[in-house]
């Protein structure tokens, strides 16, 4: 069972939030707040047992009374199949869930309307979810295809440029865009090399994070500084061989012109598992660990993974394709179940069932040797996860999966209220458990 370290105090939680700009739950400034508190504290249920939810709506801080709250039952993001509304009281109601016989998460979306505007919020309670089991299967070569693959980078030698960039440099770090070369075919990908001012040779545990989805620059390389600040070489890379010292505009157009939903790079090549986007994708991932093990400063001995979203994928993937992978660090991983679908529930990111087209045999078999399940089957060191239940774009369904199957030694921070982010507060916790598993 997952080790609950849900923050207490659902009503705190919400008001402190209110306070952060950064806060999606409750937007800055706003005028409204709603609070969703359900009947079990951690919002978890044994299957059969029945949920209900008490709704409070307040608007300029004052409870809301006689308003009307619409609401819509359905499991976690799939159509809803119960409407109802309630009425609330001294600025409460109180909505029956029901119950689930399978494992999984229920989702009640809230609406209310007052002077003609419409506010919306949702909760997503769990029914043993610690028994939630892939709909993915292992291929029977999924090792050999692998191993394969590896072995065709590893014949390539290690090719890359290193230039220090003085405005995300500091009187503690030093910053550097390097470019490393992929295969003979020229493909590359970039990265931010944070790394302690005057590091010392031998001294270093070295990190790589791998980016969330989309054809983007790398925001903020200094946002995670206290990496290299607590004496970390710390390596933030993206995918698709784009410079991130280009403007955000031009990376627009290239998403614009390259990325679109029924053609973005996710489902480039799904047809054929050889000839798959991610392929590169992965394997630069590995590149990447024999760059920073190349480092004359890396410590010899710890090698992190961590990302969230398709990052946190990208660190669970790695962590079970490298062995050198010491520790491994992921928030709401996509990729996870991506076939889930056919199990009649939620399937993760990038939601391939959701467009036209894409359940076909070919694409479902390349899928398998490109589920995050699949790979974290394989992870035998220390694992720390991260999710929360609200999330719609990588759902609680499958984080769950992910963590049931990994048979290692993991641990798992839970914050229900969580949609598609994490607090900072969380990002530095991450770096907190990593210095606790160095070797």
């Amino acid at each position: 069972m997952v080790k609950n370290k849900t923050i207490l105090g659902v009503l705190t939680l919400l008001l402190g939030l209110a306070l952060t700009a950064s806060a999606e739950n409750y937007p800055y400034r706003s005028d409204v707040l709603w609070v969703t508190v359900p009947n079990h504290a951690d919002w978890l249920y044994q299957t059969g047992e029945k949920a209900t939810v008490e709704v409070q709506f307040y608007k300029y801080g004052i409870p809301q009374d006689g308003v009307t709250v619409c609401y819509e039952l359905g499991d976690d993001i799939m159509p809803s199949d119960t409407k109802g509304s309630v009425t609330l009281k001294n600025g409460r109601a109180v909505v029956t869930i029901g119950t689930m016989k399978q494992p999984g998460f229920r989702d009640c979306r809230l609406q209310a309307t007052i002077a003609g505007k419409t506010y919306k919020h949702h909760v997503k309670v769990g029914f043993s979810p610690d028994k939630l089991q892939p709909y993915t299967k292992m291929p029977a070569d999924f090792d050999e295809f692998w191993d394969k693959s590896k072995s065709e980078i590893a014949t390539f030698p290690l090719l890359y440029t290193k230039e220090r960039v003085e405005k995300y440099s500091t009187d503690k770090i030093d910053c550097y865009l390097v470019k490393l070369q992929l295969n003979s075919r020229g493909q590359s990908i970039y990265g931010y090399l944070t790394c302690p001012r005057n590091m010392q040779k031998g001294a270093c545990p070295v990190v790589l994070c791998p980016p969330g989805a989309g054809i983007k620059t790398i925001k903020a390389p200094l946002r995670h500084k206290y990496y290299a600040e607590q004496g970390c070489i710390r390596f933030e890379m993206e995918i698709h061989g784009l410079n991130p010292e280009m403007s955000e505009a031009e990376f627009k157009e290239i998403s614009n012109a390259f990325n679109g939903r029924e053609n973005g790079y996710l489902s480039n090549g799904l047809d054929n598992k050889d000839n798959y986007y991610m392929r590169r994708v992965y394997l630069a991932c590995v590149r990447s660990i024999d760059f920073l093990t190349s480092l004359p400063e890396w410590d010899g001995k710890n090698v992190i993974v961590q990302g969230g979203s398709q990052g946190g994928a990208l660190a669970l993937i790695t962590a079970g394709l490298d062995t050198r992978v010491t520790a491994c660090v992921a928030n709401h991983p996509a990729l996870s179940d991506m076939a889930g679908y056919k199990a009649g529930r939620a399937g993760g990111y990038p939601h391939f069932f959701r467009v036209a087209g894409m359940d076909t045999a070919d694409k479902l078999n390349t899928m398998a040797y490109y589920d995050v399940v699949n790979f974290a089957r394989r992870i035998k060191i220390p694992t720390y996860m991260t999710w929360g239940y609200n999330d719609d774009t990588c759902p609680p369904t499958t984080s769950y999966i992910v963590y049931n199957v990994l048979n290692c030694p993991k641990e798992a921070l839970i914050t229900p209220i969580n949609e598609h982010w994490t607090s900072e507060a969380t990002e530095y916790g991450h770096l907190k458990w990593i210095l606790k598993h160095m070797k």
